[in-house]
């Protein structure tokens, strides 16, 4: 069985895929408090599915972009056959992940998404830092920056892992704490190699509305 949060059809408003239809299913769980969090209604609750309850409900939105999120993901062992199974029905399969959880296991199907915790979340120290050495080409990293502190911070982890040219790395500011032109500035002034992004779903919807 599988503890879900939600299942839902929308626009994915992050990553390189962002614009795109996209299901989104929304495990319960996560053992990290990040500061800015925006899904803290998935710590806790949910409801037991089994796999095939998931997958039938997936399908019915006769969508192929499917992303497996959270809350963390990967704290719910089931997860595994879960992103495996999706596979094997033809999706295109993500899984954002907050990076504090070895990603040995998954599929190598699935697109990674590993979020790398900035110091302004307040989780830094629960990094599994192995996990960007199993980075693919198809897989990404993601910044989120609270300030100018994090945004060093992230140009220092990038070059010292050298994760430009290995695969995507996307950064971008938390929600209403940073003002969004700085971060553009910050990355342009300093020619990084990754991409600029916002969180799309919060201008089109309510930045605080569920399921979208």
């Amino acid at each position: 069985m599988v503890k879900v949060t939600e299942i839902f059809h929308s626009i994915q408003g992050e990553s390189t895929y962002a614009g795109r239809p996209c299901v989104f299913v929304r495990l319960t769980g996560c053992p990290l408090r990040c500061t800015w969090c925006d899904t803290a209604y998935a710590f806790y609750g949910g409801r037991d599915l089994t796999i095939d309850d998931i997958v039938n409900q997936v399908r019915a939105f006769s969508c192929d972009l499917v992303e497996v999120t959270g809350g963390e993901p990967l704290s719910q062992p089931a997860s595994l056959p879960l992103l495996t199974r999706l596979c094997d029905e033809g999706f295109e399969v993500l899984v954002e992940t907050s990076g504090a959880i070895e990603t040995i296991g998954v599929d190598r199907r699935v697109h990674v998404i590993l979020d790398v915790k900035c110091p302004g979340s307040g989780m830094t120290d629960r990094m599994c830092w192995s996990n960007l050495d199993r980075l693919a080409p198809q897989d990404e990293v993601k910044f989120v920056i609270k300030d100018r502190v994090d945004y060093e911070w992230a140009r220092e982890v990038l070059h010292r892992h050298e994760l430009p040219g290995r695969c995507t790395v996307l950064m971008s500011p938390v929600f209403g704490e940073v003002e969004v032109r700085y971060l553009a500035e910050w990355i342009l002034a300093d020619k990084l190699p990754v991409r600029f992004q916002l969180q799309m779903h919060k201008f089109i919807w309510a930045p605080d509305m569920r399921g979208v």
